[in-house]
């Protein structure tokens, strides 16, 4: 059986999912396949796919597989060699939006340059490192090694490696977008638009323009979010006495971190 582990990051990877399918329809690969997806949105008659599973069940397909194919996480990698288990690990690429940089190329080349994993850069040789494999003998992790593995973990971290627009990025996307909707406001408020259409037609605006960002946004019932915020900017226009700009930017503020805290909690996870 092979487990393939996508991890848990907000951009998907269907990129090896893709060349998995391939090598499966051209025969190269027989064995069962199964797939924790995480965020990524992909469906095929030839593998078994979650998006997330249960640690216990999680622990249990990486016991029983003969082979992981990872992307470049640190905690998906160590989750297999520290069991032995013959790893092929591809990085996700910013070039293809599957992350924020290409840090993931640099850990996987530590990972293989000591033995550990074999490394899957060109997705058309999957089927050729697949074969190899089936010889590969992987170097067995031993626990005075810990300390090099935490420091190819601490390498990886975002935070280490990120522009604080990327570490802090649905935090500064909710700030723009509360500045766009805001303006939006004040430009119908200048057309004497009344005040609650003035705020649907501000949200709608603003919605349109998170989708056409990222379409991934629609995705884990982020759809809801829009109106949720809406929601709320009603219930602050309509309740609260005191100048509408002034009532229209605390209200902003407000859905600034409510947001934040739903893409932190709910979404991203």
């Amino acid at each position: 059986m092979i487990f393939v582990i996508l991890g848990t990051q907000d951009k998907e990877f269907p990129r090896l999912l893709e060349a998995i399918d391939k090598e499966i329809e051209n025969g190269v690969i027989t064995d069962k396949v199964v797939v924790q997806a995480g965020q990524t949105k992909y469906s095929s008659p030839n593998m078994e796919i979650f998006d997330l599973l249960p640690a216990p069940e999680f622990e249990k397909y990486i016991d029983k597989a003969d082979l992981i194919i990872t992307h470049g996480g640190a905690g998906s990698i160590l989750s297999a060699i520290k069991k032995g288990k013959k790893v092929i690990a591809a990085p996700r690429l910013a070039k293809y939006k599957e992350h924020h940089n290409d840090h993931q190329k640099q850990i996987i080349g530590e990972f293989a340059s000591l033995g550990y994993i074999l490394e899957l850069n060109d997705f058309n040789k999957l089927g050729k490192l697949i074969e190899k494999s089936k010889t590969f003998k992987p170097k067995k992790f031993e626990s005075n090694t810990s300390n090099m593995i935490k420091l190819i973990e601490n390498y990886i971290e975002d935070r280490n490696h990120v522009s604080w627009f990327n570490r802090c990025y649905p935090l500064a996307l909710y700030l723009i977008l509360a500045i766009i909707n805001y303006l939006v406001f004040l430009v119908l408020s200048c057309f004497s638009v009344p005040i609650l259409l003035n705020v649907g037609i501000s949200w709608l605006l603003t919605s349109l323009l998170v989708i056409i960002g990222n379409k991934t946004y629609l995705r884990k019932g982020f759809f809801i979010l829009p109106i949720l915020l809406l929601v709320v900017d009603l219930l602050f226009m309509n309740t609260i006495k005191m100048s509408i700009i002034m009532l229209k930017l605390i209200s902003n503020t407000s859905i600034v971190i409510i947001g934040f805290l739903f893409y932190k909690i709910f979404w991203r996870r």
